[in-house]
């Protein structure tokens, strides 16, 4: 082990445990590490590089999604996705669970964020679920691990942020590979929901084709939102960055004049905390661009390729092998830094494999979408106990079936790369 490495992962750890934001963890690494390598004028040019990180063009996406996200949060759309989830699917056995898992999906790909997922829709679901007889454990559980769908169905903010590290990748066509992958893990959840719901005897509700017209149309105009962010992508109208500016123009239409559940006083706020959520993540993009630099000056990327590839010529073995790396990334690590930090170190050994950039990609996301809902880290299981006023032990307890759920998805996406790529080959 070289001693960049030796360093990097010492004092990375240590700053870690110590609990100091992942951000100036890396730029106070990557400051330390060159120093003690005898780097010349090292302050200089990490913040030069740190400066030039959020350069990018394609990272203006980012701060208009979130805005989007913040405005339909606020403008009351989640009750009606879960209307219109709760008419399509809450007839059957175990059918407000699957209300849970369908509107979160929903919710999370027109919001881009699952934790806010986590909060809007578990905010009025796991209540509910709690007087329909479900488990209150479960219903926390169902809920964080639903909400990570949105992540990979999109719009998604993560996804332009790995394609940005890539460097050459289309976010149009990871925008489009996502798609079945989502559809599938919140499948695989439903299943384990119908199944659970079942052996509890929980029975269904009801539900009229009339009320599934009526709530279709009141949650219409929330759902074009991905119409046309995707559509006009697909159709080559627009780009990603356009298109998210027009988000955020559909998104103030609904919430300010449309339903009218925002009022022009309350969007100071809703900007505020958007350009909070902005300010983290491009802080995050800028301190990675600096240690990306002096990893690749320092060659680990390729020493750490080469010895993945000379664990075993298999491939299967690899993929394996960084599935599993990237599962113990997620506990520990949030997903926006550790796709930044890790995406280049891996990226070589998935070249070397002739692994797609694309399919690899929705193969880390789908990873460290498990992560979100592990402890001591995850995000949204921590929002989905509070929102849900539950015990996080108990909590993750009852998460092993959908963690067992996720984890069958990811070895399908892994081992099945048209589950990612087919949408992109046809349409892209």
């Amino acid at each position: 082990m070289s001693l960049a490495i030796t360093i990097l992962l010492v004092l990375f750890v240590v700053l870690l445990v110590i609990d100091i934001p992942i951000a100036f963890v890396l730029a106070a690494v990557t400051v330390v590490a060159a120093w003690a390598l005898g780097y010349e004028q090292v302050l200089v040019t990490v913040a030069s590089d740190m400066a030039s990180g959020p350069e990018s063009f394609t990272l203006l996406a980012i701060p208009f999604f979130i805005l989007a996200g913040e405005l339909l949060g606020a403008g009351g759309q989640a009750r009606r996705l879960i209307d219109f989830a709760s008419a399509l699917v809450g007839r059957f056995p175990g059918g407000l669970a699957w209300v849970n898992t369908l509107t979160c999906m929903l919710f999370g790909a027109i919001s881009g964020s699952a934790a806010a997922a986590v909060s809007s829709i578990g905010g009025t679901l796991i209540p509910e679920m709690n007087r329909k007889g479900y488990d209150r454990d479960f219903n926390i559980a169902l809920t964080t691990s639903s909400a990570t769908t949105g992540l990979l169905i999109p719009p998604s903010n993560v996804m332009i942020v790995y394609a940005v590290s890539m460097g050459n990748v289309s976010i149009a066509k990871l925008f489009m590979a996502g798609i079945i992958p989502g559809v599938l893990v919140g499948l695989m959840l439903m299943v384990i929901s119908y199944v659970v719901s079942r052996k509890k005897g929980i029975v269904q509700g009801s539900t009229t084709s009339e009320s599934v017209i009526k709530s279709g149309l009141m949650a219409l105009p929330s759902l074009m939102l991905v119409v046309l962010v995707l559509g006009g992508i697909m159709a080559g109208i627009f780009t990603p960055t356009e298109a998210s500016a027009i988000a955020v123009v559909w998104a103030f239409l609904l919430a300010v004049v449309f339903f009218r559940e925002v009022k022009i006083v309350e969007l100071k706020g809703i900007i505020y905390r958007a350009a909070k959520t902005t300010a983290v993540v491009l802080l995050l993009v800028a301190a990675s661009r600096a240690m990306s630099q002096f990893l690749t000056t320092e060659q680990i990327p390729q020493m750490c390729s080469a010895a993945l590839i000379g664990m075993s010529e298999n491939p299967v073995v690899i993929i394996l092998t960084i599935n599993v790396l990237l599962l113990i990334v997620g506990i520990f690590m949030d997903m926006t830094p550790a796709v930044l930090i890790f995406t280049p170190i891996l990226a070589p050994v998935t070249a070397a494999l002739g692994i797609d950039p694309v399919h690899f990609g929705i193969i880390m996301i789908t990873n460290l979408c498990i992560g979100l809902c592990t402890p001591p880290v995850g995000t949204c299981l921590f929002v989905g106990c509070s929102v849900g006023k539950g015990n996080i032990a108990r909590v993750s307890r009852a998460m092993i079936p959908f963690y067992i759920a996720m984890i069958i998805a990811l070895m399908l996406i892994s081992f099945f790369e048209e589950i990612s790529l087919w949408l992109p080959n046809t349409f892209g």
